[in-house]
């Protein structure tokens, strides 16, 4: 069931996801070769606190950490640990809050001091990716409208769309329906309505698309081993067209 949010809710929502755009700016800005990715959930853990919010997913269905971080073919839900980053590194940063009842949920991909050029190029066709899906979140549009958009310059690009994981809708709890495949085809899926509020993650592999979980219960890696990026936003369908939430300043 898609539950469509009123105005004031929406509005709550922003505020959520406002402070989830300011803690991954700070983040983005610690990252850099040395710095290891239980450091930076040690930081996000700190700004939380200063912020009076709860991570959206420490204690989630049992994940200890309040951010996740998944370095080069790590795709999503890497857990951090004692690892330095070291120059070349990808590293994907994922991020939620709740804040009094309502969650923000965002998530970008940097580079590590001086990357590859084929790097480089992943990062900029998945968030391409990423802002060709939101334009296509209007009322009237249908799901597949988004995906679509996600999935047909990423593969003209040469990269492949993660069909595994998928975004979601978000609110008062951080997964509600509908699911956002990143792959589709344009016209089809549900309507698209004012009040509805979507999470839009497109995760993109530089080889297959095909992905396993390692045995810690939560790391999600690319299956030969080569690079994944991920971004997202939290996005408001409005009568004006799409509103991104979560935007990060």
């Amino acid at each position: 069931m898609v539950i469509l949010k009123l105005p004031d809710e929406i509005e709550k929502l922003r505020t959520s996801n406002l402070i989830v755009a300011e803690i991954l700016g700070e983040l983005r800005g610690r990252v850099r070769p040395g710095v290891t990715t239980g450091e930076l959930n040690s930081f996000c853990e700190e700004l939380s606190r200063k912020k009076r919010v709860k991570p959206a997913f420490k204690g989630y269905k049992g994940y200890p950490f309040a951010l996740c971080t998944s370095v080069n073919g790590e795709v999503v839900h890497g857990m951090p640990s004692d690892r330095p980053l070291i120059s070349g590194d990808i590293l994907s940063l994922d991020f939620g809050v709740n804040y009094k009842g309502f969650y923000g949920d965002a998530a970008i991909t940097v580079p590590v001091g001086v990357v590859s050029d084929e790097a480089s190029r992943l990062l900029k066709v998945t968030e391409a990716g990423l802002h060709d899906a939101i334009r296509q979140a209007r009322a009237g549009n249908r799901l597949g409208d988004i995906s679509a958009a996600v999935q047909e310059p990423v593969e003209s690009a040469g990269f492949s769309i993660v069909r595994d994981f998928v975004g979601h809708g978000i609110g008062r709890s951080l997964h509600e329906d509908p699911q956002i495949p990143n792959y589709g085809v344009r016209g089809r899926g549900i309507e698209l309505k004012p009040g509805m509020v979507l999470a839009i993650e497109p995760m993109v592999n530089e080889g297959s698309y095909e992905v396993q979980v390692l045995p810690d219960g939560w790391t999600v890696v690319t299956t030969d081993g080569k690079l994944s990026a991920h971004f997202e936003h939290t996005v408001a369908v409005t009568e004006n067209g799409p509103d991104i939430l979560s935007r990060i300043q």
